[in-house]
């Protein structure tokens, strides 16, 4: 099974998308990595979700990958003795260390974190930023704040401080005991929220030792302000852009998407554009015409890969949600202006051999007649290095590695094909005009291209482009 784009589709797996069937169809609809949020479910959950999407896996005959998504450090707000109280605009709000219930006045705040850094002017959110709160003064354990705007809080809802960077770990204790679940049960992508610095990240890749690629969610100012750091030690990037629409302005939410789908693909790392893509299908068959132009503008961007969060997991219409994302891609893919805008963007300089015959790929398939770049990978490094370049031909990555197979299936354009070792040039070849023509890339006679390194099975060694014909040895 081939996808008609080359835009890759996350969906969220949850209540209504746990059964196998569900989760079928959905795969059928057009989703090519799917992903288990550990902030909603336990082992078990998580486990059995596993297994259905393996499942499906092996009836498709086509790698799937699966993204866990660790909950990171939360913070919030104690209990309320009412359960929810009122705050007024300009009225006078305290948070502490002291464990009582709240009232109209004061609630406790569960973590000392958060007073090591408040200080005076400090804007404090609650609720996703519902109600926002400025600090007058503060304490080791208490602050003193003035209601900005204020509304319904209740008990054990969120806080942001945007302004500043909390001195917690990106990853609780529930995190590392999800991390090493999810690297023994043999995920695709682990991806790590609260991030702040590079620091956070390569804590989790210590931990992860290799079992798994990291995917870094941005939804921090302090992690937008240090994206160069943080790009470096990831393997791919989430823009959660539902948490830096509340801890930033929100309108400065849509310049910073594109900027850093620009780095990504300058670096060739995937990255995925996320959070509130299609948020009224939760409820409805249909979106809004804005919803739809935003998961469009998301690949005009040249994003690799856009995600179903609540659409898919607690909506109304999973499938329907995935067929619309799919039909989106289908269409802007087509359009001539995504191709001028693909071929004007391509601004990666050319530093490694790797590089070049990537380039060089791309370049010989726009001025012949050739149906596919075939890559020969071990790392998926060549693979990605082809995906930046956003040719006008498939991509098929052949790699002896299953877990490289799943983990590129969020790579753009990349469609895997998990083959034998290869020992030599002419074996490529052949294995690459076989898979090429079984896949439906070509028939006989067509040409294809090839990349890959000699010697075989060295990784970091791409040094050969050809282009060769389906049917001739």
């Amino acid at each position: 099974m081939k996808r008609s784009r080359s835009l890759k589709i996350v969906a969220t797996l949850g209540p209504a998308s746990s059964s196998l069937k569900m989760i079928r169809r959905m795969f059928n609809a057009g989703v090519d990595v799917f992903r288990l949020n550990m902030s909603h479910g336990d082992h078990d959950t998580v486990r059995k979700l596993h297994s259905h999407i393996r499942t499906v896996e092996e009836e498709a005959g086509r790698p799937i990958g699966i993204l866990v998504d660790l909950q990171g450090p939360k913070l919030r707000c104690g209990s309320f003795a009412n359960s929810q109280e009122t705050l007024l605009d300009g009225q006078q709000f305290r948070i502490d260390l002291d464990p009582a219930d709240g009232d109209s006045t004061r609630v406790h705040v569960p973590h000392k974190e958060i007073f090591q850094v408040l200080e005076p002017g400090l804007q404090l959110l609650v609720n996703d930023g519902k109600i926002r709160l400025r600090v007058i003064q503060c304490g080791s354990d208490f602050a003193d704040c003035e209601v900005v705007e204020g509304g319904e809080i209740s008990s054990h809802k969120g806080i942001n401080l945007p302004d500043a960077i909390i001195p917690l770990a990106a990853l609780s204790e529930k995190d590392t005991a999800d991390l090493e679940f999810a690297c023994e049960l043999g995920v695709d992508w682990l991806a790590l929220s609260f991030v702040q610095q590079s620091q956070d990240v390569e804590i989790a890749r210590f931990l992860t030792r290799g079992r798994v690629a990291i995917m870094t969610k941005i939804e921090k100012p302090a992690a937008v302000a240090r994206f160069s750091e943080i790009l470096e030690v990831s393997d791919g990037i989430m823009i959660a852009r539902g948490d830096l629409g509340v801890e930033l302005p929100i309108h400065t939410v849509p310049p910073i998407q594109k900027r850093l789908v620009r780095r990504c693909r300058t670096t060739a790392k995937p990255v995925i554009v996320a959070t509130q893509m299609l948020e009224s299908m939760i409820e409805t068959s249909t979106p809004t015409r804005a919803e739809v132009s935003d998961v469009a503008a998301a690949i005009y961007e040249g994003a690799d890969a856009v995600m179903l969060s609540a659409e898919s997991a607690v909506g109304r219409y999973p499938v329907e949600s995935v067929a619309t994302m799919d039909n989106v891609a289908i269409s802007a893919e087509s359009d001539p202006t995504y191709r001028e805008i693909m071929d004007a963007s391509r601004g990666s300089k050319l530093v490694t051999v790797a590089d070049a015959i990537a380039a060089a790929a791309r370049e010989i398939a726009e001025t012949t007649d050739v149906k596919a770049i075939c890559c020969f990978t071990h790392t998926g490094t060549t693979a990605q290095l082809a995906a930046r370049e956003k040719p006008r031909v498939p991509i098929v990555v052949l790699t002896p590695f299953k877990k490289i197979s799943r983990r590129l299936s969020l790579q753009w354009g990349a469609h895997c094909v998990t083959t034998q070792a290869v020992l030599s040039f002419d074996e490529a070849v052949k294995i690459a005009t076989s898979v090429a023509c079984s896949q439906k890339f070509g028939s006989m006679g067509d040409q294809i291209i090839i990349t890959a390194g000699v010697p075989f099975n060295v990784s970091g060694s791409t040094n050969i482009v050809q282009v060769a014909k389906i049917g001739v040895s």
